[in-house]
């Protein structure tokens, strides 16, 4: 708590003025030319450099992103993965067996499939001889897949690796408590039948209760969203500023959508045959229950979370997690998702050998962690500068900036902390700030707020995301930026292929 006071004290001073989100909401909702831009190629140098292979995004894609509990609700994390894993081969039309490696991103493993990569690209029709593995690292699991792939490629043990990330959040493994699972195990091992009574009659009521999975900090006890708060209230980030920023990314949300510009979803057809309730909800009121019929033949095409809604509608929702003076709320948070993601990534010489026209070349990228207690999501302040000094880059250079949203409050005590000399000086050893992205380059096309967190495949959508809006706006480089559980980050810059 001293750090949390002594940063509203440099804060409340900043250059950011608390009608920010507003002016900056405003400014970019009132045009939208930034959706429409052609693409103009900028004459600025390139980061390749002699003697280092070139590694290039060549493909994106990734399944409708829904709430958890609607249409994917009787289905398995690794029937999303495969689907997504499915999607790309379409696309790209690449032979299953030149892909050398798979490597998926997820955080809550369904035990029946724990290494998830391997089970979902089997399901999908790769060779049994192509290796799979899975990581986890939180909300950057993906974004550790990617970069897990470039490093196979840079070292040249491979030339082309297939990353993604999946998350399944409608059906999360819930354990029998420690004791239960004691007793059970014992009665495994139990011979006779007395040791089999006597182990039975050693059980409680209270061995019953379930065992669910964590949903905070292991190292502070602290849920993400409790610590989103305190962030907030910290760096004197308002409720207001908070809704306004969620209220934008649902709106920029629905017009990429509306627009067509969101061209890495897939069209999925959703197997099997179900009905379930679909909890939609609008701002703050909730509206009917929608009952989905799925079936073999229903195709999902779109992200279902996008819910633009109004600040009045909004203000109602009471605080989530610190009550009743807490700022943070549903309206203003990423939702539960379920969802998965693909990329196909490949050493330049081998994809033009191929035929492919690469996307967008990925170039630096950092991983950073901090203090979990007090600084749990400022990773995009960590890893932005960190990255930027790796490619030789100013934020000026910058044309594409796309950052996690986990909660409208992390992302505006971010943008204050990057617009804080003091902060830099104090905590990252810095001599200035390193400035805040201009709101017109800044996540255009919505973000996790409004299309969905699944946390294991948020990664690849970013960096698939920057890599679409390089070429529809003409840009040369791209920043993605991402916060994760434990204090962690990672940030990377995206340069455009050549058109």
């Amino acid at each position: 708590m001293k750090m949390a006071s002594m940063l509203l004290r440099s804060v409340r001073s900043s250059t950011l003025s608390p009608s920010w989100a507003a002016h900056s909401a405003a400014r970019v909702l009132s045009s939208t030319a930034p959706l429409h831009a052609q693409a103009q190629t900028k004459s600025k140098k390139t980061l390749a450099r002699p003697g280092v292979k070139n590694i290039v995004l060549v493909e994106g894609v990734r399944t409708p992103f829904l709430m958890s509990g609607t249409a994917y609700a009787d289905m398995m994390p690794h029937d999303l993965a495969r689907a997504a894993l499915q999607g790309l081969l379409n696309k790209t039309g690449i032979p299953k067996d030149s892909v050398d490696y798979i490597i998926y991103g997820t955080v809550i493993q369904e035990v029946k499939t724990s290494n998830v990569a391997r089970e979902a690209a089997l399901g999908a029709g790769f060779s049994d001889k192509i290796p799979a593995h899975t990581v986890t690292m939180a909300c950057i699991s993906s974004n550790q897949a990617m970069t897990s792939a470039v490093g196979l490629i840079a070292a040249g043990q491979c030339d082309a690796v297939v990353a993604g990330g999946v998350e399944f959040m409608s059906d999360v493994p819930i354990r029998h408590s420690r004791k239960m699972r004691k007793t059970m195990l014992s009665l495994n091992k139990a011979k006779t039948l007395g040791q089999r009574l006597s182990l039975l009659g050693g059980i409680r009521l209270a061995h019953l209760s379930p065992e669910l999975p964590a949903v905070a900090e292991f190292s502070t006890a602290e849920t993400m969203g409790h610590s989103a708060d305190r962030l907030a209230a910290a760096f004197g980030v308002s409720r207001l500023e908070q809704d306004e920023f969620a209220l934008r990314s649902h709106t920029l949300a629905k017009k990429a959508q509306d627009g067509g510009l969101l061209q890495d979803v897939l069209s999925f057809k959703v197997p099997g045959e179900s009905t379930c309730l679909s909890p939609w909800a609008a701002g703050t009121e909730k509206m009917a229950v929608t009952h989905l019929v799925v079936s073999g033949r229903d195709i999902v095409s779109k992200d279902n979370g996008i819910r633009p809604s109004s600040l009045e509608q909004m203000s109602k929702l009471k605080p989530a997690f610190i009550k009743p003076h807490g700022t943070v709320t549903a309206a203003n948070s990423s939702f539960l998702t379920d969802g998965a993601s693909a990329v196909l990534i490949m050493s330049e010489e081998k994809a033009l050998a191929m035929g492919f026209k690469p996307k967008a070349y990925l170039r630096d990228f950092v991983y950073v962690s901090q203090d979990p207690k007090d600084q749990l999501l400022l990773g995009p302040t960590y890893g932005t500068p960190k990255v930027l000094e790796r490619a030789g880059l100013t934020m000026n250079d910058i044309d594409v900036f796309e950052f996690h949203e986990a909660f409208a409050g992390q992302i505006m005590a971010n943008l204050k902390a990057m617009d804080s000399d003091w902060f830099a000086q104090t905590y990252m050893g810095r001599k200035t700030k390193v400035g805040t992205p201009p709101m017109d380059k800044f996540n255009l096309w919505g973000g996790s707020l409004s299309l969905g967190h699944p946390f294991g495949a948020t990664g690849c959508r970013l960096v698939t995301t920057v890599a679409h809006r390089l070429q529809k706006e003409g840009g040369q480089y791209g920043l993605v930026a991402a916060c994760a559980a434990g204090g962690q980050g990672h940030a990377m810059v995206v340069e455009a292929y050549p058109q």
